[in-house]
């Protein structure tokens, strides 16, 4: 396997544009990469696309990659269109990455987009339902409900005003909350921390500042989740150029290099704490001869506040005993013990979808090459990006980590 490094990266800012279609999104983030990079578009031997909604949102249900970039001359080369749901971009890059590591090409592009933003919001949720099983909705649903067991009922009726993942979310952080004495204050700390760090970044969707008292009171979701714990419903595109090692030494005296990356699958499962992000991590310590320990910040898919905590804890960054310590005294504040989305994360970088998983890279690079401003973290050397996609049963029916070293 042949070492492989990423030379430039570009992103939009992430927000809701009504007026802003696809094409655009794509070129202003390729743009932006090419020209970090320094390489031509003509160098670029293929080019992997994830995308997950644009079919629901805009029409455009074939050919995503194809329409996107054919209006800059990006043509010819192999086009592969990815669908992974919110993990799309990453699997993208993933593939990528093999087809460098494996001799097959020695430059690539990869690009993540979503339009997910729609004034009626009930479009935008139905277009999030299709990350679940929707053809055997409701059996599916009372059996995930039987293998685990539960009198209450995860899966709510009465109509779709929000993201039906959010009841699993929910679902999850109560378990949590009770298993480890979180409060929902807890929960809100780390939402004040993401909108602190979202206010240093000027790609970031939210960028204020926010107080424990003002998350609280933002607008209950499905307990104990406020809107202010949530992700928010977005637009945004991000984009990634891969070199092998000896092109690479051509264009940058700072690359940063893949030290690992794996996809796994989700399965429908009654044992809630053999999680899929648990068994992701172990493969990925494992064959990249990194561990918990060596990481020096991540990006983790926060969904919600809770699901950052959760994640952190099945990551072994974190003893589910020691949560509220670590949260309590800023073990994951950017000048912590362990960085948890310089970023912002998802809750206010924002999360469209498909983009997600190249931008956690995009921050990822920027840390390490020592280029991220105010939200620098200090002596970054191994930087870890966790992205998850879709449901099954209830964890993510895909999961994408990558390691990344300077």
């Amino acid at each position: 396997m042949r070492d492989v490094a990423v030379v430039g990266v570009g992103m939009t800012k992430f927000g809701k544009y009504q007026n802003t279609g696809i094409k655009e999104l794509v070129c202003e983030s390729v743009q932006e990469a090419l020209k970090d990079s320094g390489i031509e578009k003509k160098q670029l031997q293929a080019a992997y696309v994830g995308n997950a909604a644009a079919g629901a949102i805009t029409g455009q249900h074939m050919i995503r990659g194809q329409v996107t970039l054919a209006p800059m001359s990006i043509d010819e080369i192999p086009i592969y269109n990815i669908e992974n749901a919110c993990a799309s971009s990453s699997t993208a890059f993933n593939l990528a990455w093999q087809a460098i590591a494996t001799g097959v090409h020695d430059c690539v592009l990869v690009v993540g987009f979503e339009k997910l933003y729609d004034e009626d919001k009930n479009k935008s949720f139905l277009a999030l339902e299709s990350g679940l099983d929707v053809v055997e909705y409701q059996t599916y649903f009372a059996d995930v409900e039987r293998r685990l067991g539960l009198e209450e009922q995860i899966f709510k009726e009465g109509g779709v005003n929000r993201s039906r993942f959010l009841d699993v979310y929910s679902f999850l952080a109560r378990r949590f909350m009770d298993q480890y004495g979180l409060k929902q204050e807890h929960l809100a700390q780390l939402a004040v921390k993401a909108h602190k760090n979202g206010s240093l970044n000027p790609k970031a969707q939210y960028q204020e500042r926010v107080t424990v008292e003002q998350v609280l009171q933002s607008g209950d979701v499905s307990y104990p989740l406020t809107r202010m714990m949530c992700a928010p419903i977005g637009d945004g595109g991000s984009a990634a150029i891969l070199c092998s090692a000896s092109m690479a030494a051509r264009y940058t005296s700072h690359p940063v290099w893949v030290a690992g990356s794996l996809v796994s699958s989700g399965s429908i499962r009654s044992d809630l704490d053999l999680s899929i992000t648990k068994r992701t991590a172990t493969k990925l310590y494992e064959t990249s001869g990194v561990g918990p320990e060596d990481i020096s910040f991540a990006e983790i898919h926060d969904t919600t506040s809770s699901a950052e905590i959760m994640y952190l804890v099945e990551l072994g960054f974190c003893g589910g005993e020691n949560a509220v310590n670590c949260i309590e005294q800023g073990y994951f504040d950017i000048d912590g013990k362990l960085p948890s989305n310089p970023s912002g994360g998802l809750t206010t970088k924002g999360h469209p979808v498909a983009a997600t998983g190249v931008a956690q890279i995009y921050e990822v690079v920027l840390q390490l090459r020592g280029q991220a401003g105010k939200r620098q973290v200090a002596n970054a050397k191994i930087g870890m990006t966790h992205n998850g996609g879709g449901l099954l049963g209830v964890e993510p029916a895909a999961m994408v980590m990558h390691l990344f070293k300077r």
